[in-house]
């Protein structure tokens, strides 16, 4: 039987013929893109300063580089990628969900952050309202698939109106995050 390639090994102690050795086993799994796997606590801004979108997306973008996210020599080159994305059309998609996003080479893997704000900030949304959470994201260039499998799972779950109320109501970070895992 042929080993399955799989991007999950599994190590277990087999013990037998006196000799202790590990066995890998593999098996094939789809992990779901969510925010949960993205975020950490330290990903998330429970009240956010700005009041519009370029300083909001400043905000979140200075957190990943604080967060050692995104190198602080690389913050300006994405966040020229996320304006260039903004200008063609705004990312606020309606409901107070914003989901600024692009591509960068300056990036080897998904970072993300969340911000909510619960003034609301103005985001030139498509239903003209103030965005009340801003989940922004940036993608290692030439992943397009993981690009869009990403905006399609954040806007999903964000579409729920229950989650989005749970979120209005967090009281800290934590509780966001347990949010996004699944876990309220």
């Amino acid at each position: 039987m042929r080993p399955v390639k799989s991007r999950h090994k599994e190590n277990r102690l087999v013990k037998g013929g006196g000799v202790d050795r590990f066995a890998v086993h593999t098996r094939s799994i789809s992990i779901p893109m969510t925010l949960g796997n993205l975020l950490t606590i330290d990903q998330i801004i429970p009240e956010m300063k700005s009041a519009e979108r370029w300083s909001a997306i400043v905000e979140l973008i200075d957190l990943l580089v604080s967060r050692e996210q995104i190198k602080t020599e690389d913050r300006d080159t994405v966040l020229a990628a996320l304006r260039a994305r903004e200008e063609t059309m705004s990312t606020g998609i309606g409901f107070g969900i914003a989901i600024p996003h692009a591509s960068s080479e300056r990036v080897d893997k998904v970072v993300a952050a969340f911000g909510r704000s619960s003034k609301g900030i103005e985001f030139d949304s498509l239903d003209n309202a103030p965005v009340k959470f801003v989940v922004l994201f940036v993608v290692p260039k030439d992943q397009f698939q993981t690009h869009l499998r990403t905006l399609a799972a954040i806007a999903k779950f964000l579409n729920d109106r229950t989650v989005r109320e749970h979120l209005g109501a967090a009281v800290d970070a934590a509780q966001i995050l347990s949010i996004f895992e699944g876990k309220v």
